[in-house]
């Protein structure tokens, strides 16, 4: 079933001279075994929003309900919750405390009140799931590299079993190898595991390549919900609240101007390469046309 968000208000500072509201009336739904991308500016409430997901922030109003149940319910176990939902946040260092790697990994299934010998195999399952091999275990989460600290905290989360992972921002930071590495790791999981994943992130073309439904949140609402092609074909108004299409969007839209008959919904660069090689014989010669 997944989760489901009926009309959620959250209010920072509410009753006071400071209160601003960061999510406003939010309605959607995030069933099983999607790929959501969630995109918005700066102060849009992405953060806010996925900390409410799993309970760590309570809606001002409004409901969310994990498998029909409303998770702010009175008796309502959070910790059952947060084993389902799962949340890896922006900077891992916030989720790596431990004296070793696979220690680290084994305290979520720990706090389940799991066995030693259950936790053990969880967390060693968890570091293959996410390639980081086995010398790196007993090494301590704060030697790692940066991509390195990006797998053990999802590790962490993974050794829990969700059935929902959330990321907030898992490439921030690194460079771009170690960006492909992740989201392909990430990618790979949900072939894997078949379970939901919401991916938060600045980058469009991140988001046009891996997800298979957006959400973009501006101003604490949600301003656009479909596919990527769907979104993105709203170039004028995502720029409009400081957004922007993948780099692949505008270049399509640049040859559709100069007489070339493409598509322009492509967004990845396979997808715009098929597309023009379509229209080869339209296409300028190197030396002229009959060189």
């Amino acid at each position: 079933m997944g989760l489901k968000i009926e009309d959620i208000t959250y209010t920072y500072d509410s009753g006071t001279a400071m209160s601003v509201n960061a999510l406003n009336h939010i309605t959607t739904e995030i069933p099983d075994g999607q790929f959501i991308g969630l995109i918005g500016h700066t102060g849009s409430g992405k953060s806010t929003f996925v900390q409410m997901l799993n309970g760590l922030l309570k809606a001002t109003s409004g409901h969310i309900y994990y498998n029909g149940e409303d998770i702010d319910a009175d008796g309502y176990d959070k910790k059952k919750l947060r084993s389902n939902v799962g949340l890896v946040f922006q900077y891992p260092e916030n989720q790596l405390f431990e004296a070793d790697v696979i220690t680290d990994v084994e305290f979520g299934p720990k706090n389940l009140g799991l066995s030693e010998e259950e936790r053990k195999k969880r967390a060693e399952k968890a570091l293959e799931l996410v390639g980081l091999s086995e010398k790196y275990w007993k090494a301590s989460p704060f030697d790692l590299s940066g991509g390195q600290k990006r797998r053990a905290a999802i590790a962490g989360v993974l050794a829990m079993e969700p059935k929902i992972l959330i990321l907030d921002e898992p490439t921030a930071g690194l460079d771009p190898r170690g960006r492909d590495e992740i989201l392909g790791l990430v990618r790979d999981m949900k072939n894997k595991l078949d379970m939901t994943i919401l991916l938060v992130s600045h980058s469009m073309e991140d988001v046009a390549e891996y997800v298979d439904r957006i959400l973009v949140l501006n101003a604490g609402t949600i301003m656009l919900d479909g596919t990527p092609q769907e979104v993105f074909s709203h170039v004028e108004e995502l720029e409009s609240v400081g957004l922007a299409a993948p780099q692949m969007t505008y270049i399509m839209r640049c040859l559709a101007d100069c007489g070339l008959p493409v598509k322009t919904d492509a967004l990845t660069v396979e997808e715009a390469a098929a597309e023009i090689l379509k229209h080869r014989d339209l296409l300028p010669r190197r030396g002229g046309r009959n060189a």
